[in-house]
């Protein structure tokens, strides 16, 4: 490995430094010509899973332009490494790099299923949708060993409270079973998220997700089993997929989705560094013209943190995209609708059972 060797099977090629922290990371060249010199490897780019007990799991959204009021996330840090993710920030709060850090330090949270049976039997708790997950992916590669999605999964079925998964992997399939038992009761929702149709794009934006093909193979299993899902084409950037809305849109309606929602990308915090020192390393032909195109959308910054703008935009490059997505929900999606989810049958079921009176 050399100053500038690539990270394989990673989004961000870097750690950044931490804002909240008074040290900072360097890799020199000094070292890494000693390890190459010895024949020792200076990063062996493996991925970390650190246990964690928090006290809560359910957290309150307060942003008012997210579309969630209450999320909840079994792990934090995503092996995903995808290179846009707004969640990257959220790991400088925990002590780590929002670059390789967020993709190579994920923290599992062994006591969910059981924070989670403890609030849903709260006495002040009233129904209302739970998004798993509001930061980071809960069916990433961490949840094939540690099966936290479909602990928490069993209980919202046993309390018969309404959840809504947000995901861009096709292990979301592995837990169709149950899946269905909650579906049976209007109490699930899907969003699966398609970036690209092209896996080169998708490999290089996203680099451990599953395929496009297996995406959205999901969405139509999901689909035909009854299950509603909103495609999620998120996020748009100018100059990768901004092209793709169309296509994107046709093709997530062919497979079955009621639905589709769009952001526009913003690179905010530490993400506008990790995003333009991936482009310029991976597109250097096209970097500085999809940088400007996304500047040029959030006028003239990187991020724009405004709410009800932030994942909008503005500007010419923005109105195209919202004109692009408008022809393409009335093209494809016209009559079609997500459903609300059932939260009326929860107070009777908070002692894990029917009440018969």
């Amino acid at each position: 490995m050399n100053s500038v060797s690539p990270v394989k099977g990673r989004g961000a090629q870097k750690n950044t430094n931490n804002k909240f922290s008074a040290y900072s990371y360097e890799t020199r060249d000094d070292f890494l010509e000693f390890c190459r010199v010895e024949g020792e490897i200076a990063d062996r780019n493996k991925t970390q899973y650190i246990p964690i007990f928090p006290k809560s799991i359910v957290n309150k959204v307060t942003s008012p332009d997210v579309g969630m009021s209450y999320s909840m996330n079994m792990y934090q840090g995503c092996e995903h490494g995808c290179i846009y993710c707004y969640a990257r920030n959220a790991h400088e709060f925990l002590g780590y790099s929002a670059g390789l850090d967020f993709e190579r330090k994920i923290l599992v949270k062994h006591d969910a299923p059981k924070l989670l049976e403890a609030k849903l039997k709260s006495k002040k708790w009233k129904a209302c949708t739970i998004v798993m997950s509001g930061n980071t992916d809960c069916y990433q590669p961490a949840e094939r060993e540690f099966e936290l999605t479909r602990k928490c999964l069993e209980v919202f079925l046993k309390y018969r409270h309404p959840v809504g998964i947000i995901t861009k992997n096709a292990l979301i399939l592995r837990d169709l079973d149950l899946l269905k038992e909650l579906n049976a009761h209007g109490l699930i929702g899907v969003n699966i998220s398609v970036t690209s149709l092209s896996e080169e794009t998708r490999r290089i934006l996203e680099p451990r997700t599953t395929t496009i093909k297996k995406r959205l193979e999901a969405i139509k299993v999901l689909s035909e089993a009854g299950i509603p899902v909103n495609a999620m084409l998120a996020p748009i950037i100018p100059g990768i997929n901004s092209h793709e809305i169309l296509n994107l849109a046709k093709a997530v309606s062919e497979h079955g989705a009621v639905s589709m929602a769009f952001t526009v990308v913003r690179l905010n915090g530490a993400i506008g560094e990790i995003f333009t020192d991936w482009i310029r390393k991976t597109l250097p032909d096209k970097a500085e013209k999809v940088l400007h195109q996304i500047q040029d959308c959030h006028g003239g910054s990187l991020n724009d943190s405004r709410y009800g703008v932030r994942s909008r935009g503005e500007g010419i490059i923005a109105t195209q995209i919202h004109d692009m997505v408008s022809l393409a929900k009335r093209k494809y999606f016209k009559g079609r609708n997500f459903p609300k989810l059932n939260v009326s049958l929860h107070e009777s079921y908070k002692d894990g059972q029917l009440k018969l009176f």
